[in-house]
């Protein structure tokens, strides 16, 4: 199934070829449109040349943080934004030998063991990595051990909760739905 996350058809490509940009778009995907951030891995390709983890975690910082700012920014906070893909990038050349897809493949692991990974990383809380490995199961065809379980109500199949239901425009729609329901919800119960 090719990816469809951004609506801009390089955009998709890119996340749909490259995994290091899946999940740097994951990163990006805070106080922020969906579709914006998982845009932000093709601003940095064009800018910097290259998606490689080791070559971004040994930029120079504030020359990297300069091209994220750059209009259009990958981000709302591309400043403190930049420096989080470049500390993931520094996991991912040093203790994934510069291969993301280690995270979920390097000694078999189960959905414990990768939602655990992805937890260790700069910027990815519980919930980031539960839907990033929702979104690693529902469309990239990973599928350790658990991993609906480990991914927990978003690796429910048929639901709309998260960038991981993401298929075309619609499920876009609904997602967007969803969220705002439970926002709603939410400030309801506090009230």
């Amino acid at each position: 199934m090719t990816l469809w996350m951004t609506g801009d058809a390089d955009a998709d490509r890119l996340l749909d070829s490259d995994p290091f940009a899946l999940l740097v778009g994951m990163l990006l995907d805070q106080q922020y449109p969906m579709e914006a951030a998982f845009s932000g891995p093709a601003k940095i390709l064009a800018r910097f040349g290259t998606l490689d983890p080791a070559r971004i975690a040994d930029a120079d910082p504030e020359s990297f943080a300069a091209l994220c700012t750059t209009p259009p920014a990958i981000h709302r906070y591309p400043g403190s934004m930049a420096g989080r893909v470049q500390a993931v990038a520094r996991v991912v050349a040093d203790e994934y030998d510069d291969d993301v897809t280690q995270l979920w493949t390097a000694g078999s692991p189960d959905a414990t063991a990768v939602l655990a990974r992805l937890k260790a990383l700069p910027g990815f809380g519980d919930q980031k990595a539960r839907i990033f490995l929702a979104l690693l199961g529902k469309q990239r065809g990973v599928t350790p051990d658990g991993w609906r379980e480990a991914a927990g109500a978003y690796g429910e199949e048929g639901s709309r909760r998260s960038i991981a239901d993401v298929v075309d425009a619609t499920s876009l729609g609904e997602v967007r739905a969803t969220k705002q329901a439970a926002k709603a919800a939410a400030k309801a119960a506090k009230a």
